[in-house]
This record gives structure tokens, sequence and C-alpha cells, in this order.
């Protein structure tokens, strides 16, 4: 490693110095909306140079890419050639399947920076048990009451099953948003949730069974270098299919946030716990691995009668989430990488723009169960103050055809949240083909809905 350089009185590792002498070449690994939207954050700093390497053609990351090259994320071969072709000064990882394929390993073996963790500290979401456990061993706030379960203690299951009120049941291990199953939403008696725990059993190690936590759920990313731990504005996610919250769980129908980065729900003590806590399991994770966590810290939290809890960890930005917050941040995210890579986020000021966001997904007809996979969509003219974030799409030689997933998030930018929710409503007209979204997400109706629960919860 090259001895740290004095520039202007500041000292500054090798990697600073290529963004001050020239062009950063930054490596990208993903090809979803929450992608495009990384991309096009990193790219507003003019000396980025993006490279991307992607699953299949997503028009908005290649048109932002100086050059892309696609294949599988288990292809770490084909990663580890393309990344010494390039020579990135930083790779920023997307989604999870390439962190817990050990992507950021095969990088740090060749001496390139990423933002993301490690195959082992992944584990954070790759492994709801070993989450639990951590919260557990170092008494940080936030747990609620659980159980973890494999093929040898199964039948010890059915008794923690009848001491709980009501259960929520998620396997151990990547399930895509949705393997979690909720008792009152997915199944209504304790013999299916047990059913459905040996169900688990056949495809995952272990099964972890938690208390039913009532409240209203929030999304908390955080960006972190291992010992700061910095939060971006909350976001409300909608995971079912179709308005009313009804239909199968999906990998989320789109989401907002609000002017004042609060949500309608949500008070300010709300997020400075939630901020606690992930800077304390932060923390835990260097006790316990010996190893700084670089990247970012996604909590699913909920507000309860009985504070913040915590539903689970992601080690990635959100999707949809992403597209809330990154087009609201003023800040340098090429300069925040690099603060996170050098562990000198405490010494930046991340800012966002006080405005509401409201993003919703089109979808194929038939997502999730029976999605209509390789048809055509026609993109329009996009309205002003609306974005479009390309998703699970194909770039072909005569159009844009989707590929069985979620296809495009529009996102919608205004002074308020009913504001922002015309434009991204006004923004989906622009898109033809078998698709659908959720009408309602960010409507005056269905967070007045949200509002009126969490009064109930909170009186109880």
């Amino acid at each position: 490693m090259a001895n740290n350089l004095k520039i202007n009185n500041k000292l500054y590792k090798p990697i600073i110095l290529t963004y001050y002498c020239g062009f950063m070449k930054i490596l990208l690994i993903g090809n979803g909306a929450r992608e495009h939207c990384i991309a096009e954050t990193l790219k507003k700093n003019k000396q980025s140079m993006l490279y991307s390497y992607l699953k299949s053609k997503n028009p908005g990351i290649i048109s932002l890419s100086k050059d892309f090259e696609i294949g599988d994320y288990s292809d770490l071969n084909k990663i580890k050639s393309y990344a010494q072709k390039i020579k990135p000064d930083f790779a920023f990882i997307g989604p999870e399947e390439p962190l817990s394929n050990g992507v950021v390993d095969l990088l740090k073996e060749m001496k390139i920076d990423a933002i993301g963790p490690t195959k082992s500290l992944a584990k954070l979401e790759t492994s709801k048990s070993f989450t639990r456990n951590l919260l557990r061993k170092y008494k940080i706030n936030g747990n609620p009451e659980f159980g973890i379960f494999n093929k040898k203690n199964i039948s010890e299951a059915k008794k923690f099953i009848e001491g709980l009120s009501q259960c929520v049941i998620k396997p151990d291990g990547l399930t895509g948003g949705k393997g979690v199953k909720v008792q009152g939403d997915h199944f209504r008696t304790k013999k299916e949730a047990f059913d459905y725990c040996n169900e688990v059993l056949q495809s995952h190690p272990a099964v972890v069974i938690e208390e039913k936590l009532e409240g209203e759920e929030f999304s908390l990313q955080c960006l972190t270098d291992g010992k700061t731990v910095a939060a971006m504005p909350p976001v409300q996610d909608h995971k079912r299919a179709f308005v009313g919250d009804k239909g199968s769980n999906t990998g989320g129908m789109g989401s907002y946030s609000c002017e004042n980065h609060l949500l309608p729900f949500l008070e300010k003590k709300d997020v400075e716990e939630g901020l606690k806590i992930t800077q304390k399991v932060a923390n835990a994770v260097y006790k316990e691995t010996g190893e700084f966590y670089r990247g970012i810290m996604y909590a699913g939290l909920i507000k309860t009668k009985n504070g913040i809890k915590l539903l689970e960890y992601n080690a990635r930005l959100g999707d949809p989430e992403a597209m809330n917050v990154l087009p609201l941040m003023e800040t340098d995210f090429v300069d925040i990488c690099n603060t996170i890579i050098n562990q000198q986020l405490h010494k930046i000021k991340i800012k966002f723009k006080n405005k509401a966001t409201v993003c919703k997904y089109l979808v194929p007809k038939g997502y999730p169960e029976k999605s209509l996979k390789n048809e055509k969509m026609n993109v329009g003219k996009v309205p002003q103050n609306a974005k479009l974030y390309y998703a699970s799409v194909e770039q072909k030689e005569n159009g844009l055809y989707t590929t069985g997933s979620r296809a495009v998030a529009c996102l919608g930018i205004a002074d308020t949240l009913e504001k922002a929710e015309k434009i991204a409503e006004e923004a989906t007209k622009s898109i033809k083909g078998k698709l659908f979204h959720r009408k309602d997400i960010g409507t005056k109706k269905l967070i007045g809905k949200r509002i009126r629960h969490m009064k109930i919860v909170l009186s109880e």
C-alpha cells in the first residue's frame, strides 16, 4: 500500500488521489431500479466514471455507464475478470445476491475497496438467526420474543408457538422479501404455523419463530464505516401486491417519504431510537467478528406500544426505498463512499432536500406468483418532477421487455406528499404494457389508515 499523500495540507489515501487527479472508476454490481438510482446518484459527481456488471441489460444503468458486462452474480470468475480489466477505484454492490456469494471477499483479495459487507458480515441479512442472537448476546433493545428451530428440535417449535399470542414465521436465509408469513395475514391457526415451519425446513437450515408485533413498520437505511452510523430519512414500504394491503407479499410495490424527514406516525425520538439500535449493532458486529462493517445497514423497524422493535436487517439499500432517499441527497455520494472506505464518515455531514417522495412500481400482470414474461412495454413522455427507474427489464433490439419481476419504478418528488403522489401516479400513465400498480400508495386515504392504526396501538 502506498503512503498517504498530502494535498492542500490534508492527508489522503491513494483512492482519494484518483479523485483529485482525474476520473474515479467505480464498478457497480446490480441491474435493478435500485441500482439505476445508485448509478444516477454516483454520476452526479462529474469526475466519476461508471462501469457496470449486470444480469440483464437495464437501459437506465447502461446509459450511465462507460462500459458494462452481462453475467450471473454467482459467476465470481467473470466478475474477477471484469474487475481486472477495468481496475476500479472502488465497487458498489447493489443487491443481496452477490453479497451472499462473497463478491466483497473476492474484491478484497484483489485489493479493491467495496461499499458492501463481506460474506461473513452479510449474515446480518442472510441469516435471521445470526441477527437475533447478536442482539440477545449484546443486550441490544429491539428484539421480540423469538425461537430458532431446525430439523433436530422442530418438535419443540409447537410448544413455543402455543406460548405466543400470535406468531410470525421466517425462513433463516434469503427469500427475496417473500418468505415471511404472518398469523392473521397469511395463515390463521397455530397448526398452519407449525406446518409452514416444516415446509421452510425443506429448503432452509433453520426457521425463526417470533411473536407478532403490532404497530406500523418503517425502513431506516443507514450508512456505516463500521464505527460511525448515519441515518437517511425514514421510508414506509408496501409489501402486499394489491390496493388496500391485499394479496401476496412482494419485493415491495412502492414507498413514500415525507418532507420533514419523519413519517405521519413517527416522532423524531422514534428515528433516533432506530439509529441507536443500528449503532449498537454495528459495534456488536465488530466485537463479534473483529471485522468492520462497511456499507449499508438497512433496518426494518416497527413502532409499537413498547417502543421501536427490529423486524430485520438488510445488508444493502432497499428496493424501492433507495429511490425515496438517494434523489434527495445533496451531499456528493462519491465523497460519502470514500469516507466509508477510509472510516472517516464522522467527518462528513450528509444532507437531504426537504422534499416528499412517492414511488410506485409497475409490475407484470400476474405478479408475484404467475408473472407475464417477455412482454413488450413502451415508455412515453415522463411528467416534470417525475423519475423512472428501470428494474427487471431487458433491452432488446426491438424494444424493452418484462422479465417477470417488478418492471419500472415511478417516482414523484414535491414539496408535499399529496403533490408527490399525484406526480408518481401521472408517471405510471407514461408506460404502456401488460402491467399494473398500486394506485393507493402515498394517498391521503391509505396514510390516514396508518395514522388511525398507530393511535389504536398506542392507546391499548
